[in-house]
């Protein structure tokens, strides 16, 4: 069955793949972003997929922005929360500002999201929430107490919405991926890269393809009695 998909982030690196896979799926897909008019529109041009301009950090513009996107595709049944920011540094030379931009726009976004679409689910006894979360929000990572903070909170965040939506008809997942090839993770300097590789047991970064599959998987309408899970693609990096 077709329904609309909103996918935070959803027009670069692992949200475009996720916002593509939805759409070749049939559903009708809002994808979000938050900056970069150049590649949105690009990616607007070379897909058909409509693109919304919002801080997913703003729990107001959430508001807004759904509204307007259910007027345009319809009531939103799928939500993946998949934008993220990082502002690294280790703990006794990061300030406040880079603390709480990534708290806000990696965790308290889920919270904007789904506040604005649970209600809706909830009436119709159907909705699918997954929530991308990061290995580092498992096995924590060197300077990004903000990041892996803010995953490690979307992990629970997750379970405890599963429980809440669970009679309802709601399922609530997360992806834990690994580091995936895209354009933050390439940033990493090369000599650092290569060491991070070096650590994964099947010898490549991800791919985003290789978590829009298991999107897709967990947003299915006979996707029933899977909720509150972290799927973990990490190509075995960390086993958890």
């Amino acid at each position: 069955m077709s329904h609309t998909a909103i996918v935070t982030g959803g027009t670069r690196g692992i949200g475009a793949a996720i916002s593509i896979s939805l759409s070749e799926a049939g559903h009708r897909v809002a994808a979000t972003y938050a900056g970069n008019d150049e590649a949105a529109q690009a990616f607007n041009t070379e897909t058909g997929i409509s693109v919304y301009k919002f801080d997913v950090a703003d729990f107001d513009q959430c508001a807004k922005s759904i509204a307007s996107i259910e007027a345009d595709l319809g009531p939103a049944d799928i939500l993946v929360n998949n934008a993220g920011i990082t502002r690294d540094g280790t703990l006794h030379r990061m300030d406040f500002e880079q603390w709480n931009a990534v708290l806000q726009t990696n965790l308290s976004s889920c919270y904007n999201m789904c506040r604005n679409v649970i209600d809706g689910m909830r009436e119709r006894g159907f909705g699918r929430i997954v929530n991308i979360g990061s290995v580092n929000g498992q096995a924590g990572q060197y300077g990004q107490v903000n990041y892996a903070a803010a995953k490690s909170g979307i992990h629970g965040f997750t379970k405890a919405l599963a429980l809440e939506g669970a009679a309802k008809g709601i399922t609530v997942n997360a992806i834990a991926p690994g580091y995936v090839d895209t354009d933050m993770v390439r940033a990493v300097p090369e000599k650092v890269l290569e060491k991070i590789i070096a650590t994964i047991p099947v010898g490549r970064l991800g791919y985003a393809s290789d978590i829009a599959r298991a999107v897709m998987f967990l947003v299915a309408d006979d996707a029933t009695f899977v909720t509150g899970s972290t799927l973990s693609i990490n190509g075995g990096q960390h086993m958890y």
